[in-house]
């Protein structure tokens, strides 16, 4: 019996290992990636160190305050749902010229857009107007922010367009549609992945105010202070390990907690503090939402992912 023990222990051992292995879901509507499965965006943080600058962070980022999921319905008071929605588009889309305002940061390539476009908050609208568009043919997503078209013409703040299937970062202090420099879509909490009870990235978050500088993968920031004591784009923080889980709670909202606690949160924009984005989808439910506001900020804490690099001009981690 000796040898079955032993290959049994084997095969439970791989069975863990493949179980613990990066993954990256494809964007729904494709057969894309959510950007590759060895990016820094799905790597497991659970483990690693706290970052030393955690506690100061904290203390000024308004600790007493509670996560807000910015996303689900918007009770009249937008057309379309709270979130920022994905526009999938064939290759065959008519692709036309944005003019930019941050034009020397911003890819200027022409972008998939049309009436067909799903913005933020609704066509023609005031606020971020993000547009997140990706080819399912060549697995190339683009985003703007502060989109508008006028006269036929179309305009945004900035832009910029990545391979769903590589790693490569933009130039060093290079904005995107994002105040970090990062694309957006990895960092969307989507409905059909928590609904699956299987997230596999970091989410993305804001705060009011963040010091003039960025971590790696972060590539920009847009800080209002130079003080070190304030948290840099690019800061990752997690759920900790010794926050409870209740048992209680929706599956799916454990689900996204347990996600907390393994890929954490990026700071990835200025804004309201503790805001985690997710997707434009009339399907969250309300449960979920309310429950997810329980979560107090100060179960949080920043984490150092200095020692995932490879490549400081890539997201790979090791």
């Amino acid at each position: 019996m000796r040898p079955f023990r032993a290959a049994a222990a084997v095969l439970l051992l791989s069975v863990a290992t493949a179980a613990a292995a990066p993954t990256s879901s494809p964007v729904p509507g494709t057969n894309c990636p959510n950007f590759p499965a060895d990016s820094w965006w799905h790597a497991d943080v659970s483990k690693l160190p706290v970052h030393r600058s955690s506690a100061r962070w904290m203390a000024n980022m308004s600790p007493s305050r509670r996560l807000h999921p910015d996303f689900g319905p918007s009770y009249g008071e937008q057309p379309v749902p709270y979130g920022i929605p994905i526009t999938v588009v064939a290759s065959s889309h008519p692709k036309v010229s944005v003019t930019f305002d941050y034009a020397d940061e911003s890819d200027r390539i022409r972008y998939p857009l049309g009436s067909d476009t799903k913005v933020e908050g609704g066509q023609w609208v005031e606020g971020d107007r993000h547009t997140i568009v990706v080819d399912k043919g060549t697995c190339r997503v683009y985003e703007t922010w502060a989109t508008s078209r006028r006269g036929g013409r179309w305009f945004a703040g900035s832009g910029a367009s990545w391979l769903l299937k590589s790693n490569a970062l933009r130039p060093d202090g290079w904005t995107s549609a994002d105040a970090a420099g990062l694309p957006i879509l990895p960092g969307l909490l989507r409905y059909d992945e928590v609904a699956r009870r299987r997230i596999d990235h970091a989410v993305r978050f804001t705060t009011d105010v963040t010091d003039r500088a960025h971590l790696w993968p972060a590539r920009h920031d847009a800080g209002s202070v130079s003080n070190a004591a304030f948290p840099p784009m690019g800061a990752r923080f997690r759920l900790k390990a010794s926050y409870r889980i209740d048992p209680a709670l929706r599956a799916d909202t454990r689900a996204v907690l347990a996600a907390f606690k393994r890929f954490g949160l990026v700071l990835a924009d200025n804004g309201s503090p503790w805001f985690f984005q997710g997707t434009a989808d009339t399907r969250w439910p309300e449960g979920l939402l309310d429950e997810l506001k329980q979560v107090p900020a100060s179960a949080f804490e920043a984490v150092d992912t200095s020692s995932l690099m490879r490549d400081p001009d890539s997201m790979r981690v090791k």
